[in-house]
């Protein structure tokens, strides 16, 4: 019969081993990407953080003369001057006005960058590329054209390439 110690020395030893594996994949690496979920307009939205540079507090927005009503202004982030676009504007969702909490999260690609709004970023996580579905009519007011699918729990995973590349986000006005 093994002493107290050996049993004991026996639990740790399996717990360590249970605790050192490597939990298993659900599908290839390729099948998950990560996310930053954000909350407007009192709904979940996300995007693919390969698109997303900073998420940075909203302090001091300039606003613009001329400009379409899904620009809010403009804003001095460590001296380069960035454009911050209202989602909620550009896909007519309900206004709650911007609030002393709103974040700005930064999208960058090689030929563009500029700011999100949002209420509140949420959490950066992993989601398997094969939970999203294509929307539903009845579920969101995002354009599909800019939307990379839906997840079970109503997450709407808003696709940052689209939104970069789109030249709707291009100001062309002159005064």
């Amino acid at each position: 019969m093994p002493s107290g110690n050996d049993e004991q020395q026996r639990i740790l030893r399996a717990r360590a081993a249970a605790l050192a594996r490597v939990p298993e994949e659900s599908g290839a690496e390729g099948d998950r990407i990560e996310i930053v979920e954000f909350s407007l307009a009192s709904e979940r939205y996300a995007i693919e953080s390969a698109y997303i540079g900073a998420v940075h507090p909203l302090k001091e927005l300039t606003p613009l003369p001329c400009t379409p009503s899904f620009v809010l202004g403009v804003i001095n982030l460590r001296g380069q001057i960035l454009s911050i676009i209202d989602l909620r504007e550009f896909f007519d969702l309900p206004e709650r006005g911007v609030s002393g909490l709103s974040k700005v999260i930064v999208l960058r690609s090689d030929s563009m960058e500029f700011g999100l709004l949002a209420d509140a970023v949420i959490e950066a996580r992993w989601i398997p590329r094969s939970t999203l579905r294509p929307a539903l009519p009845t579920l969101t007011d995002v354009r599909e054209e800019y939307l990379l699918g839906v997840t079970q729990e109503r997450l709407v995973v808003l696709d940052g390439g689209r939104i970069l590349s789109d030249r709707g986000f291009v100001v062309h006005e002159e005064v």
